[in-house]
């Protein structure tokens, strides 16, 4: 099972989801702008990415900057800022098997099929 944490409004993530769609995987979608991804959620995801909490963010959105943000804050600050504004997370985030990766460009997400 993969899941993926969608914008449909986001061309690199419609273009990710094709390519999952293509492959025949068995896909859940989550969008995860109606549908918000938790505290417990984005640390899970984190974990999962093996990144540092600032690489799951979009810096450059006008609400990063409006809530005082800052690429050196700590982590549990920009975690509950995602779990508070989910616009502020990069996409599209791939799970599968407990691994995770961020569809930067699309075809990455064949690195989990």
């Amino acid at each position: 099972m993969i899941t993926i944490w969608h914008n449909p409004r986001c061309s690199k993530s419609r273009q990710a989801l094709t390519l999952l769609q293509d492959s025949g995987a068995n896909i859940t979608i989550r969008k995860y702008l109606e549908d918000a991804p938790t505290l417990d959620d984005l640390r899970a995801a984190q974990a999962a990415l093996g990144l540092p909490v600032i690489d799951m963010m979009r810096p450059k959105e006008p609400e990063f900057r409006d809530r005082g943000l800052s690429r050196d804050m700590d982590d549990a600050t920009l975690l509950r800022a995602m779990a508070e504004t989910p616009k502020l997370i990069e996409r599209p985030i791939v799970f599968r098997d407990g691994k995770a990766l961020i569809a930067r460009p699309p075809e990455r997400v064949r690195d989990l099929l």
